[in-house]
């Protein structure tokens, strides 16, 4: 794989992380970079924080994981590469074979694996520096609570958590005992963005007066996580504004660095439900679809052809088809094998917000289920220049020299960041936290736990305005 390649690859592991085995990216093929326009010269000069991964820090700290699956899985292997700055030294899941696996890999003392995160907190003794929250959405305040109670500082997994007040709870929590929370808006830490944050906030293209701002869900990503799997239920889980989404409204805060005044949304869900199915389609289709050979959504055809989105499964390694097709029919996991028709699923399918920022600076952003490609697509307007990007380079265009630039990561000559999801920022992030809780300082994060809940509180007012028709004061 060239460099390029693997970047896209990063950036479409942005888009869902969910993805594993041989062909993790089977189903996003399609997907064709932004074209450089004729006579693109480098864009040279940006002042990036762009360094090792490697934390500095001459203190090797503690961490606990609670919830082995995916993301658990990412931030405990920062520690297989950087073991003088970090060691897991205990495992919580509820899935023994989880937390087995990881413990195992990690060397957790039998005493220190543990099931519901609440037999971590049990003992009422703080059992190591820091944890890390990477549970579904509905069990991450209650576990944050509980471990800065006892003193932890905690990477937690976005979103915060299920309300408002909820992720308010949490910075209030936090700033009364002193400790650390760094939310995991990995985006952040990615090389790219920080590039087209830095170019904004450099005056190329003059005042920023608008952005333009896509996530594509790849269509089958969308069915796998958001009509048949876990956060299929945003009731149970959280709006999808917020589920898959709060990484975008927080880049947008960010970039444009002042706070969101107003925002108004619309949206439903569309296609994935029961009046849109074909006739005799049955409720799983594994029970024999007569429609399978015409349908992109065959479970059959994502999880044992494509292979895509195979994590849930817990495979270890055996990508046998007929090996997959018996856990699509296994009851613990044949929520998988529904048809995407027949599933207790309420998240909209498409999502369009607009906001309006202090000083009257306008952002739009879209999320649409129905695109063969996932990562992020950007338009940034300004009074002298105009940039657009694909999460992997963008073009810069001056309306003075009607010269065409252009950035991506070998232009700044980044570092291949190997094995670190969303473009660069997941151990990006780790590096950053492992240095703040070692240092015992925040500011070595790049978001605060406050601006982190800012950018939710955008998402919550998103919802309330799409379902009452109404603008929202944010």
């Amino acid at each position: 794989m060239d460099r390029r390649n693997f970047l896209k690859s990063c950036g479409l592991i942005a888009a869902g992380s969910a993805m594993a085995g041989p062909l993790a990216h089977a189903g996003s093929l399609f997907e064709e970079p932004l074209a450089l326009p004729d006579g693109a010269e480098p864009l040279k000069g940006l002042n990036l924080p762009i360094r090792s991964l490697e934390p500095k820090t001459d203190r090797q700290i503690s961490v606990i994981i609670i919830g082995c699956g995916n993301r658990g899985n990412t931030y405990a292997r920062f520690a297989e590469s950087y073991p003088k700055a970090v060691k897991i030294v205990g495992v919580s899941d509820i899935l023994e074979h989880r937390r087995t696996r990881l413990g195992d890999i990690h060397g957790v003392k039998p005493e220190m694996r543990f099931g519901d995160f609440s037999e971590v907190f049990a003992s009422g003794k703080k059992l190591a520096d820091a944890v890390v929250i990477s549970t579904p959405d509905d069990r991450h305040y209650k576990p944050c609570m509980m471990a800065l109670a006892l003193g932890y500082d905690v990477l937690l997994e976005k979103p915060i958590a299920q309300t408002e007040k909820e992720c308010k709870d949490i910075g209030d929590l936090a700033r009364r005992n002193g400790r650390i929370v760094a939310v995991c808006h990995v985006l952040r830490y990615a090389p790219y963005f920080l590039a087209l944050r830095e170019a904004v906030r450099s005056g190329l293209i003059g005042d920023l007066v608008s952005i333009q701002h896509m996530e594509p869900i790849q269509y089958a990503h969308m069915a796998h996580s958001y009509v048949r799997g876990n956060w299929r239920d945003s009731k149970e889980t959280t709006p999808i504004i917020l589920a898959k989404s709060c990484h975008d409204l927080d880049i947008l805060r960010w970039i444009v660095d002042r706070p969101c005044k107003q925002i108004v949304a619309d949206g439903d869900l569309y296609f994935f439900k029961a009046e849109n199915a074909p006739k005799d389609a049955p409720m799983r289709c594994t029970d024999g679809c007569p429609h399978a050979d015409t349908c992109p959504y065959n479970a059959i055809d994502i999880y044992t052809r494509q292979k895509a989105h195979l994590g849930v499964f817990d495979l270890d390694g055996n990508y046998d088809p007929d090996f997959i097709l018996s856990r699509l029919k296994d009851p613990r996991y044949n929520s998988y094998a529904r048809c995407v028709f027949h599933c207790d699923n309420d998240q909209p399918d498409h999502y369009v917000t607009n906001m309006v920022f202090e000083g009257g600076i306008t952002a739009s952003f879209t999320m649409d289920a129905f695109s063969p490609f996932g990562g992020r697509r950007t338009r940034v307007m300004g009074t002298m220049g105009f940039i657009e990007g694909d999460m992997t380079q963008f073009t810069y265009w001056d309306f003075l020299t009607r010269k065409p630039k252009y950035w991506n990561e070998e232009v700044a000559e980044v570092p291949e960041y190997a094995g670190s999801g969303h473009g660069g920022g997941d151990y990006g992030l780790m590096r950053d936290f492992v240095e703040a809780v070692a240092a015992q300082d925040a500011s070595q994060l790049s978001s605060t736990v406050d601006v982190s809940i800012e950018s939710h509180v955008m998402g919550f007012a998103a919802e309330r305005s799409r379902i009452s028709g109404r603008k929202e004061t944010v």
